[in-house]
């Protein structure tokens, strides 16, 4: 399981990894897995090969998925002995939330 301890910044609460602590391609695979049904690691490659119309090469994709795992922000599963799913983490789904409502605060219209 992983550590949900939540550290005191700056008047908020947070846990230790955030999104702003992200390169923007590790919150697009984040969102991606989260949109997903339990991917693999091809899945996510095409979703976002789609989005940014251009080629996503290995050592990309998947030093980058290791990294929202040891975060705690994916888990990481196998679906067989050649090929591993991810799924979103109860705190990858806070940090997404999170993200949203702080994104809403600047572009929702009221």
């Amino acid at each position: 399981m992983q550590d949900d301890t939540l550290i005191f910044t700056g008047g908020l609460l947070s846990n230790r990894y955030t999104m702003y602590d992200l390169t923007g391609f590790q919150r697009d695979l984040l969102y991606v897995i989260a949109g997903k049904d339990e991917p693999h690691g091809l899945a996510v490659k095409d979703e976002l090969e789609e989005y940014y119309e251009s080629e996503i090469h290995h050592g990309r994709l998947y030093p980058n998925l290791d990294t929202l795992v040891d975060k705690g922000l994916v888990e990481k599963g196998e679906r067989d002995r050649r090929t591993n799913t991810y799924s979103i983490t109860r705190r990858g789904q806070r940090e997404i939330d999170a993200r949203d409502e702080w994104e809403s605060r600047y572009t929702d219209d009221e």
